[in-house]
């Protein structure tokens, strides 16, 4: 199975995008296929033994569209070229205007006399069209029939020029049994043209029957004028519900400082760099692409990558991402990915990917669109009908108005806007703040999640062992004990040994020298020290160790001189300092919050303890498809399971949870099988994407919601329900600007989400551990991290 993107040309609302889909459905070889309206875009899933993109391409052209050769110039584009439109359709509208009134003054159509008296626009008019005619005498002698063809002769350039598209796109649709938001437009708008047509040319037709002759030009080019500048307004709009996907790429510089084998250096375009070559980084510059530091020491700012705001150390030996921004240092970096291989450039194709995605609750504003149009063409029917049976004479001018009136309010736009806009902002706005979302579905699911189901090691913790305390004995002083330690195991390969080193180095101690290091599996490493025997390994079983650790599930360690005790080291894996406060946040919600690890249980039960997950909650020494079941067991429940994880035993779980919250940090098959991805390794992102799913999913219900409301209260007055109490008709000029407008509000609130915060916490703390004191010395309130960091904080 392999997917393709499309890109659609010729789509004006949500009626198009369900009859795209099922022209594409009927493509062969094609098992699925979702139209983005927003995006203007094809997802299809097809077998390639069976269909291939001719094929699809013929379907879309089939039904009345097009597949572009290239990419779609875009919203931007296309917003400049409606735009051009809009401006020459609004002059010529104001001289139609001009001219209606002169013909209104010269007609004397003052409120209740003749067609104009029930259309309010026209009523507000009148004192104006009176004044001018007052003003202006000479207006008598031009004569209402040639001001007539002088109003036709401006209203041909709106209807052939910049009002054409909608007619062309009406009769494609028409062709192909469909009607659309075009047809909508073109009937409303050609039936008014016509009538005024034939008014101009042969007035006597209604002169004969006792009608006046009046003309709607006015409203022909208002009418599209207002849908120009609707289109023209939405454009911009979707324009900028895609910055997240500029901005990032934005963040590129456009050249490298490459490093030449002769040791020259040259500035090169960013298309040209390859794997392998040296480039400069000086302070301020951003790094071109993905590699490892090969000289130089410098803080790189990473916040564009994982949103934390604090520089990250970088020297020889560790990787830098491109796009970051380096220091006050200079780095010689030895590029690994460049081009599409960048961590950069598979974010962007993630976001695209997201924003093109459909969320399920899309589904039922497709439903409504594709019997809207058919429903309205029905409604302006009726409409006519009643207001030819019942209307005030002339009937036939006020069925007309009535009828044009609701075609042209009704908005299917809005509908087909109100998801796709949403989803385009809220993934782009994910991303921004280091959260990839990778479809609209998971965007939806989010906001549904009843239960967290966290991994322990990587996700509540930092992942790697750290030193944490220390109980010197014999009048041995801490440093000394970390110093003996540190010298013996700075030859072991073993992940606490190398715990052990690290800690010593940030404690700033210089590491003494070591013979004869012997290594005995599962015992632990001596080495001969300052000519002292010093032994690293499993304390025996008389080991004073505090009754503290033993709680916590930390790993202890004891150090002997000459077969003497020297102290005991604590070493555990540090819990992350913002779990406790995230896990208080999520309970606040009312979220469940479980923890599911294949540590033991006193470690599992003492990271619970800390960050404030009940002991029941908590299940310890669980393999992969045990980690597996309790996603099932909780969904079986009826709980909906968001399964948070950073390593491959935690895939299963992940691919298996309603949605899968992969740890950035952590190994590429979890990041694959999870739905969303945190670019850092904190799990302020899981909150984060619980917060932005509610914010987006309450904006597509807003948008919704106004979209059904606004066509059901706007087509019932256009149809003239309130005048035989209110005695209140739209105007088909009205109703043009509040069809407009609607879909231009739907965006708009969409687009409030690209200012998105996540509010802070309204009230509660997240929970302290207990302070421990195996050591004389000061410590730190809990084991957030090396507790011998202090010279680094």
């Amino acid at each position: 199975m392999k997917e393709v993107e499309l890109p659609v040309e010729g789509m004006t609302c949500a009626s198009c995008v369900r009859r795209v889909e099922r022209a594409l459905a009927q493509a062969p070889g094609v098992k699925t296929a979702q139209v983005n309206f927003a995006t203007r875009r094809a997802l299809v899933a097809y077998d390639p033994a069976a269909g291939n993109v001719a094929g699809m391409a013929a379907a879309v052209r089939a039904a009345g569209y097009e597949v572009a050769e290239n990419k779609p110039a875009g919203a931007q584009n296309e917003a400049a070229q409606t735009a051009r439109s809009f401006w020459w359709a609004l002059g010529l509208a104001v001289a139609v205007m001009i001219g209606s009134m002169a013909l209104d003054a010269v007609q004397m159509a003052l409120p209740m006399a003749g067609g104009h008296a029930l259309d309010p626009l026209m009523r507000w008019m009148a004192p104006l069209n009176h004044a001018l005619g007052t003003s202006l005498p000479w207006l008598g002698r031009v004569g209402a029939g040639a001001l007539r063809w002088v109003l036709l002769a401006l209203t041909l350039p709106v209807v052939l020029g910049p009002g054409r598209r909608f007619y062309e796109r009406a009769w494609k649709a028409a062709r192909h049994a469909s009607a659309d938001m075009n047809t909508l437009i073109a009937v409303g708008t050609g039936a008014a043209f016509l009538f005024s047509l034939v008014a101009t040319v042969a007035p006597a037709v209604f002169t004969a029957h006792g009608m006046p002759a009046n003309v709607y030009y006015e409203a022909v080019v208002w009418i599209l004028a207002l849908i120009l500048l609707g289109n023209w307004m939405e454009a911009r709009a979707r324009a900028r519900t895609s910055d997240a996907v500029r901005k990032l790429m934005g963040l590129q510089p456009s050249a490298a400082l490459v490093i030449h084998a002769d040791g020259s250096e040259a500035m090169t375009p960013l298309r040209e760099l390859q794997p392998g070559m040296r480039v400069r980084v000086r302070p301020g510059e951003r790094i071109p692409a993905d590699g490892v530091v090969t000289s130089g020491a410098s803080h790189v700012d990473e916040s564009m990558l994982t949103g934390e705001p604090t520089p990250v150390s970088k020297a020889a030996g560790e990787a830098v991402t491109g796009a970051t921004l380096n220091g006050s240092g200079s780095l010689v970096v030895e590029l690994k990915h460049v081009g599409s291989d960048t961590i950069l450039a598979q974010i962007v194709r993630l976001v695209e990917q997201a924003q093109g995605s459909r969320a399920p609750i899309q589904g039922v504003a497709d439903r409504v669109a594709g019997i809207f149009v058919p429903v309205v063409i029905a409604i302006a029917v009726v409409t006519f009908a009643v207001w030819m049976l019942a209307g005030p004479a002339p009937q036939l001018l006020w069925a007309m108005i009535a009828a044009v009136t609701v075609l042209i309010i009704a908005c299917p736009c809005a509908m087909g806007l109100a998801v796709p806009t949403a989803v385009m902002v809220g993934t782009g706005r994910g991303a921004e703040l280091g959260v990839l979302i990778r479809k609209g579905e998971a965007l939806e699911r989010a906001q549904a999640v009843t239960t967290i189901l966290l991994d322990k090691t990587g996700t509540l913790t930092e992942g790697k062992p750290r030193v944490l305390a220390a109980a010197p004995a014999n009048e041995c002083s801490q440093d000394e004990l970390l110093r003996l330690a540190a010298a013996v195991e700075r030859h072991s390969e073993h992940p606490l040994g190398a715990a052990i080193v690290a800690a010593a180095r940030t404690r700033g101690l210089s590491l003494l020298q070591a013979e004869g290091f012997a290594s005995a599996a599962g015992q632990g490493v001596r080495a001969q020290v300052d000519g002292r025997i010093t032994e690293v390994g499993r304390p025996g079983e008389d080991a004073a160790i505090p009754e503290e650790w033993r709680q916590r599930g930390w790993t202890t360690v004891a150090v002997r001189i000459a077969g003497a005790s020297a102290g005991l080291l604590a070493i555990a894996d540090a819990v992350k300092p913002e779990a406790a406060a995230a896990v208080t946040r999520w309970r606040g919600w009312g979220l469940k919050v479980a923890m599911v690890t294949g540590d033991s249980a006193p470690a599992a039960l003492a990271v619970a303890r800390t960050v404030g997950i009940a002991p029941e909650d908590v299940e310890a020494g669980v393999l992969p498809g045990g980690k597996l079941d309790a996603v099932r067991r909780r969904q079986q429940a009826g709980e909906v399971v968001a399964m948070v994880g950073d390593g491959i035993n935690d895939a299963p779980a992940l691919a298996q949870a309603d949605l899968g919250i992969a740890i950035g940090s952590g190994t590429d098959v979890a990041m694959a099988a999870g739905n969303i991805t945190l670019l850092g390794s904190g799990l302020g992102g899981v909150t984060t994407a619980i917060a932005l799913s509610r914010a987006t999913m309450g904006r597509i219900r807003e948008n919704l919601f106004w979209a059904l409301i606004y066509n059901a209260i706007g087509i019932p007055i256009a149809a003239g329900v309130l005048y035989p109490w209110l005695g209140v008709l739209l105007s088909p000029v009205v109703a043009s600007a509040a069809m407009a407008f609607s879909s231009v509000s739907v965006v708009s609130n969409s687009l409030r989400l690209r200012r998105w915060r996540l509010a802070p916490p309204v009230s509660g703390a997240a929970p302290r551990a207990s302070r421990w004191s195996a050591s004389p010395l000061p410590r730190t309130a809990e084991p957030r991290g090396n507790q011998y960091d202090a010279k680094a904080n």
